[in-house]
Formats: C-alpha cells, structure tokens, sequence
C-alpha cells in the first residue's frame, strides 16, 4: 500500500515527506493507520555518524505511535482490527529478560529498537526508486500515516481515549515516570533531585508526586521548564547553569537527597549529582552518554549507586494503563507536555524541541 511519510535520509538533512510502499502485515505483525506520533529526543539518533552502522539510513523514525489497528497478520493474538493501540519499544518475548519481566532488556533490544530494520535486515518499505528504506525504528516507524508493529510493542487501550494525545506514553512519559515508580521507587516522605525537564524529566517529577515524595527538585536551563516543573509537582528548581546546584541541594536537604534522576546524559552533572546524594542514596541514569563518566573520590564508598535505566524497566502492557488510570483521575497530566503539529512541519517540530519551546511535539500524520 502507498503511504505517506517523514524520511531522513542524511544525517545533516531535514525530512523529506515522501510517498513509499509499505508491504502489508505478515507473520505476527499488525498494521496501524498512525493518529499521533511523539517526538523524542531518540529520534536525533540517526542524525549522528557514529551511529550509521546500527542505525542506516534512509530511515523513517518515529516510536511514539498511537492509532488503530487495521489489518493483522497471521498467529496474531490478542489483538483486533479496530483496537486502539499504543506502540511502545519492542521485544522478543523469549529471552531470559523479557520472560522475566524486564523487555526493555531484551537480548536482541539494539538491533530491534535501534537498526530501523527487522532481526533478518529487512524492511517492509521501499521509496519511489524500489529501494528499501528503514521502517520498524523501535518496532514501529511512527513518523507515517501507517506503520508495522507486533503485538509484543502495541498495547490496546479504551476506543473513547484521545489517541492523536496517548503517543508520547510509549517511551518519554513511560521512562520518566517508570525509572521513579518501577526502579528508584521513590516513596512516601522521600527526597529526589530530577536533572533536565524535558518530557522524560517532568514525567519523572509528576511521578515522584504520584509517589508522594516530599522533596522534588527540578535542574533545568530553562526557565519556563522551570516553571512547568513547579506546576506539576516540584517542591525546588535550580538554574542548571548555576556552578554551585550540588551545594544548593545539600543545604535545601539537610545534607543529602535519597534519589537522583539524571536525563542530561552530561558526565559533569552526573558527578554532582552523586554528590549530592545522602549516604544510600540511588541514582538512575537514562541520558545517553557521549564522554567517560568520573566520578569524584569516595563517591560510591557511602553505599551510593548508580542505576542505568531502560525505557522504565516497564512491561509497556501493564505500566501504559497505569499511566492512563492516573491520568484520567487528574493526577499525571502528561498531556500539558504536549504541542501538535501537522507530520509535513515535522522539521519545525524539532527545531522547536530542540529550542526548549516545546517540551513534547507530538505529529498527526492526518492533518
């Protein structure tokens, strides 16, 4: 079938919207006509160099998806024309990990998620000339009016739900509030310091209220993501850009915080936020990192430790409701993230995400 999509094809390059040719669903897939698509910043990752061997281009990106299922492919369970779906990150389902419940750390997470191709290097889409063009990014290449997805990455939601709003759940929004719930578990009366309050980092800060933590600093270079941050639940916000944020924790805390959350990926802000940690206390890391992390001396001899987070450490089936539920009772409005823009201003989109304007964009492939 012919559909419409965002293609990146060099590195340093806009989109190209284009028309291409998506092979139907086969052998336990689903095909999904996308209502919205989420923006994240893992979508950049193509754009970098160092990244062309895992992640080749043409590429069609996008792991955000939300829309309704209109045809299946054989040994499909589970799922049926006309559900609603939420993709999310894509699994096996058979490896240690996932059947332990932890799919995020899928043996085969990288080629699946991160190669824009399936297992075998194949794509189910080619361009105009007949050739292929990357289309399972995460499973799913969202960036489209349809996409091919598995029941393992398409999670069924209610008919009534606003679907062009469920998209950024998937990844940002479950990552952010899933690294507090489902691995730091952050409780009742504890303290957290959240570094960057972009989508994954303000999801962080709204879970961390769900959690009832008392203490919930945000660290962000923006002020008006600042100011978002109080909005939806931080207790303290500090200027990123301050030289002293590790001693203005410390003193606002009486000496230390139990959790840290740290989406910047920057090695120096990591250091201090270790540093600012009580003695025990947890940091969780999901940035990426593009440099050697150092720490200073005795930094982990207290019991500190450092936690590496993927996509939440959450099973996509059963934290993506969660999320909903809480939602629905006025308690996560993850949907004040959110900014939409037609698929063909898809480059605006991420100028403007980059620019801090907006925190979430998310696509609409109809509009």
């Amino acid at each position: 079938m012919k559909i419409q999509a965002a293609v990146l094809r060099a590195g340093d390059q806009p989109y190209s919207i284009e028309s291409l040719d998506l092979a139907g669903p086969g052998p336990g897939e689903v095909l999904v006509r996308i209502v919205g698509a989420g923006m994240c910043h893992t979508d950049m990752v193509p754009r970098a160099a160092e990244f062309a061997a895992l992640a080749p281009l043409p590429m069609v990106t996008g792991h955000e998806g939300a829309g309704v299922v209109e045809a299946i492919g054989p040994g499909v369970c589970g799922i049926a024309v006309g559900d609603h779906v939420v993709l999310s990150f894509d699994s096996c389902g058979t490896c240690a990990s996932c059947r332990g419940g932890h799919p995020a750390y899928c043996d085969t997470f990288l080629p699946r998620n991160l190669s824009g191709r399936s297992l075998d290097g194949s794509s189910p889409a080619t361009d105009a000339a007949g050739k292929p063009v990357g289309a399972r990014w995460f499973g799913q290449s969202s960036f489209a009016t349809r996409a091919i997805a598995t029941p393992r990455n398409a999670v069924v939601v209610d008919r009534s739900l606003p679907l062009e709003l469920l998209g950024p759940l998937g990844c940002g929004v479950q990552t952010g509030a899933g690294s507090v719930l489902l691995v730091l578990r952050v409780h009742a009366g504890s303290s957290i310091a959240v570094y960057g309050a972009g989508a994954v980092g303000l999801s962080a800060v709204m879970a961390a209220r769900v959690a009832g933590a008392t203490t919930i600093v945000a660290v962000d270079l923006h002020p008006a993501r600042l100011e978002l941050a109080r909005q939806l639940g931080a207790t303290h916000t500090i200027d990123g850009k301050a030289p002293d944020v590790a001693q203005q924790i410390l003193a606002l805390s009486g000496g230390g915080l139990d959790y840290a959350f740290d989406t910047t990926g920057i090695p120096a802000v990591i250091a201090g936020a270790v540093t600012a940690l009580r003695p025990l206390g947890v940091c969780g890391l999901v940035g990426v990192r593009g440099a050697d992390l150092v720490l200073p001396p005795l930094s982990l001899e207290l019991g500190r430790t450092l936690v590496g987070i993927l996509e939440g450490d959450s099973v996509p089936q059963r934290f993506i409701p969660q999320l909903i539920a809480l939602w629905q009772q006025g308690r996560f409005p993850f949907d004040r993230l959110i900014g939409k823009f037609p698929l063909a201003e898809i480059d605006e989109a991420e100028r403007a995400s980059l620019a801090g304007e907006v925190v979430k964009p998310v696509l609409l492939p109809g509009s």
